[in-house]
């Protein structure tokens, strides 16, 4: 017997999103670009007098925002059409014009920036008190002035977007050959059954207690990988160094401080957390000892990681998606009311792709543009943790929908950096809503256990993915390849690492670094960890104060640099307090967890 997916046309529309309210017709999609590319040739006009007068400026800023907002639609709607099913030639096509409209549009307008930063910051800023409705533009203009030194000159500012395309190819790549052309092969359980192994899965083959299917699982994904790993190695070589080389281009000291300059993060930031989380590295060890224990094995495995060490009581296994979304309700409500009625709104009005099907893109996020709704795409499994990934992508959906509500265009987005503290502060209010509840003391030691493992996949992986993309972008800085075997060799130090004694070696987790989409948005993961340890103060404050500190948070976007927006919030993510703040909870977790553990084997 053998489970496959289906494909796209035979699943139930009832759990699709609906992705056609961008365009109910999709000829209007091709007249976006091509209104937004025919704009853009106009908006030339503006070339030689951008900074000639306060209403002039005003004109171009507003022109220029209109002609991003509608490009960005058709490009979204593009992407997530292909997201649905990435086999399929019509979305493949229209992902690839709407990049490259992207590109002729970023290279047409590419003088707007370097032309306005040749006048003085005082006089452009200054327009701002001679024509007051271009107060709005006054942090987007004193940000551009900040990075002066990084903007290149007009001809330059136009190559540099032409080649946009170019620039983004590994990444597509990539995108590609993991999404479409990889195929794992099929798990066999104890009773014969064969299910494809597919990314959707995968964790869940890792959680399985049958070890002989984790080990399938396991090994039949990283033989794929390992049997490409010089095309996979190449391409992120390729990328890497298109980091290292726009960097230098730009004048910036490093490819890390030019990813890092954006949003005004200090390059002490990121160090803090790599040092915090390396202190801290005994508790995980000491967690992997109690691990290899409770599982009663002589050697502990990485497909040993993954699999719960409380089994949940039989009734507790299954979370069918609708008993999902309840469970969100009622951790989401001290949220507040205006929150909560929007959320339920969300779910029932096709924000959510909920089921896999083949082709489809892995994993889960929170995409749309401005002026869509704050789509989320899924592959849920009905498992626990299918339910913590829904409240997780709906929490950067609120984000979107509050931000767009209160910010224009200019500001409607977000940084990474404050994105995941969105998201992870619904996690962490679930995860309390479950333990707040529950009296079974199986149930308590399972959640406890959960939140140990959010600390590991969370703040230690993605510390150590941080290390990882940090040390390979220094290795091209210093003029040397990444060869695939010295990748493999680097990954498989850092993981013998964070993981410590207590994890046995084994021949394929140096191949992991090969399935990690995130190494191509580069210093992207490390804000997953400092998000994490934000979110965990912020969703204790929520619990004792209110949500109306936050909720303000969460209107705010782009409308300042994300440490400043945080404080809002109530944390400083400039000072390492917050990371060792969260460091000492994962230790007390650990011991508590040890404890619990001795009580229930008694």
């Amino acid at each position: 017997m053998t489970n496959s997916l289906k494909d796209r046309k035979d699943m139930n529309e009832e759990y699709m999103w609906d992705i056609s309210s961008m365009y109910p017709q999709e000829d209007l999609w091709q007249q976006d670009l091509d209104t937004a590319l025919a704009l853009a040739e106009d908006f030339t006009g503006y070339s030689g007098k951008v900074a000639k007068d306060p209403d002039t400026l005003l004109a171009a800023l507003k022109d220029r925002s209109e002609i991003w907002q509608k490009v960005e639609k058709a490009f979204v709607y593009a992407r997530m059409r292909r997201d649905e099913d990435n086999r399929v030639e019509k979305y493949q096509a229209m992902c690839d014009s709407a990049s490259a409209t992207l590109s002729r549009i970023s290279a047409l307008m590419s003088f707007f920036t370097p032309e306005l930063l040749d006048s003085p910051a005082e006089t452009v800023l200054s327009y701002i008190d001679k024509n007051p409705d271009l107060e709005i533009y006054r942090f987007y203009l004193t940000d551009l002035f900040r990075e002066k030194d990084h903007v290149l000159s007009k001809n330059e500012e136009n190559i540099m977007a032409q080649m946009g395309e170019i620039t983004g190819a590994t990444n597509n790549i990539f995108t590609m050959l993991n999404n479409a052309d990889l195929d794992f092969g099929t798990v066999t359980d104890g009773k014969g059954n064969e299910t494809e192994l597919t990314h959707g899965n995968y964790i869940l083959f890792m959680e399985d207690r049958d070890r002989n299917v984790r080990k399938q699982a396991f090994e039949k994904m990283y033989e794929t990988y390992s049997s490409l790993i010089n095309t996979i190695g190449s391409t992120y070589n390729f990328n890497t160094k298109t980091d290292v080389v726009t960097a230098r281009i730009r004048k910036y000291p490093s490819s890390r401080a030019a990813a890092l300059s954006g949003d005004n993060i200090p390059e002490d930031v990121y160090d803090n957390l790599v040092m915090e989380v390396n202190r801290a590295l005994p508790h995980l060890h000491k967690y992997m000892e109690i691990r290899k224990k409770l599982l009663g094995l002589d050697e502990l495995k990485m497909y040993d990681v993954y699999v719960p060490l409380v089994e949940l009581p039989e009734e507790k296994q299954y979370y069918p998606y609708e008993q999902a979304k309840e469970m969100i309700f009622e951790a989401l409500a001290p949220m507040g009311d205006e929150y909560l009625s929007a959320l339920k709104n969300g779910f029932g009005s096709g924000w959510v792709d909920v089921y896999e099907n083949r082709g489809k893109t892995s994993g889960a996020y929170s995409f749309g543009s401005y002026d869509s709704k704050p789509f989320v795409l899924l592959n849920y499994t009905d498992t626990l943790n299918d339910v913590f990934t829904v409240i997780h992508e709906m929490g950067h959906s609120m984000h979107s929908y509050f931000t767009r509500k209160s910010q224009p265009f200019i500001y409607g987005g977000h940084s990474i950096f404050t994105a995941e503290v969105a998201s992870t502060v619904n996690e962490n209010l679930l995860l309390k809503h479950m333990l707040k509840g529950e009296k079974d003391p199986v149930m308590r030691a399972y959640l406890i256990n959960k939140h140990i493992e959010e600390f590991r996949t969370t703040l230690f992986r993605q510390t150590m993915f941080a290390e990882f993309e940090h040390l390979t972008h220094k290795t091209v800085e210093e003029g040397n390849v990444l060869t695939p075997q010295w990748m493999c060799r680097e990954y498989e130090e850092l993981n013998d690492k964070y993981f410590g004694p207590a994890l046995s070696k084994d021949p394929y987790i140096r191949y992991e670094w090969a399935r990690i989409p995130h190494f191509y948005n580069a210093f992207y993961v490390y804000k997953y960890a400092t998000g994490f340890a934000a979110a965990g103060a912020i969703s204790d404050m929520i619990l004792k104060e209110g949500p109306d500190d936050y909720l303000r948070f969460l209107s705010t976007g782009e409308s300042d640099y994300p440490i400043e927006l945080l404080k809002i919030a109530g944390v400083d993510m400039s000072s390492p307090a917050p990371i060792e703040k969260a460091m000492d909870l994962f230790a007390s977790l650990v011991d508590e967890f040890e404890s619990v553990m001795s009580d229930l084997d008694k």
